[in-house]
């Protein structure tokens, strides 16, 4: 399945007790669509407030009902916030999280002094000037395969490594809007929001470009210096496959 949802009512994307998360209303609609409880396993995981465009799940089930029925099914079911953009027959040994190959997260900005009232969920607002070539000039630093230990927060569980290969950092500007592209073959917790983070701060001039390579060679735990953007401007918005790509369009960013 590729999903797409708006994460502002969400707990995040994980099941939780006693909390509502995006995995779990996609378990209730498919299990009443099958007649049994299902486990849906997404591409990654994406915290509260986080949305997504191109999530990837898959789900092992027995049905006889056709892929078109299902997906209409679902869909009819889902709340209006969540809905599933195609569903496919996979191959048996696939994983939506394990054959991952690339994702890319997008991150959108909004610079003037007032925010439109349908981008307010969507969009961090930021109110003083940004400076975009200076952001650019930090941006390309992040490219290639580092220690983001100063770029991520604590997951609370024990993790093998902090080193992650990112292989494009790109911003753009259209009118009062900056979109950030961070592609990669995984993420770590909030390491998205951290470049992004800190990428506002170069654009308003409280940090050089230069500063990147800095925190990426001393690969030291994130500190205050590193602020992690809001989540509402973060979107899960692509995941890529070695040898299948889902129709329509892992980590913990």
């Amino acid at each position: 399945m590729t999903v797409a949802y708006d994460g502002t009512a969400y707990s995040g994307w994980q099941l939780q007790r006693d909390v509502t998360s995006v995995q779990g209303v996609l378990e209730e609609a498919l299990g009443k669509l099958v007649g049994c409880e299902v486990r849906v396993n997404g591409s990654g995981r994406t915290d509260r407030g986080v949305h997504a465009r191109g999530q990837v799940a898959h789900a092992d089930v027995t049905t006889q009902m056709s892929e078109k029925s299902l997906l209409m099914g679902m869909n009819a079911t889902l709340p209006p916030d969540v809905r599933v953009l195609s569903l496919v027959k996979a191959r048996p040994n696939f994983d939506a999280r394990r054959s991952a190959h690339g994702k890319e997260y997008r991150y959108f900005v909004w610079n003037d002094r007032l925010i439109l009232p349908d981008r307010r969920l969507y969009a961090a607002h930021i109110y003083g000037e940004l400076d975009l070539e200076r952001m650019r000039e930090g941006a390309k630093r992040f490219v290639g395969t580092h220690d983001f230990a100063a770029f991520c927060a604590n997951p609370h569980r024990k993790l093998n490594s902090t080193v992650r290969i990112v292989t494009a950092v790109s911003i753009t500007k259209r009118g009062k809007e900056f979109t950030f592209s961070v592609k990669g073959g995984g993420f770590l917790y909030k390491q998205v929001r951290s470049i992004v983070g800190f990428l506002l701060r170069i654009g308003a001039g409280e940090e050089p470009p230069e500063a990147v390579t800095e925190l990426l060679e001393a690969a030291q735990p994130r500190t205050a210096r590193v602020p992690s953007a809001p989540a509402r401007g973060l979107f899960l918005w692509k995941v890529w496959y070695r040898s299948v790509v889902p129709k329509g369009v892992a980590d913990e960013a």
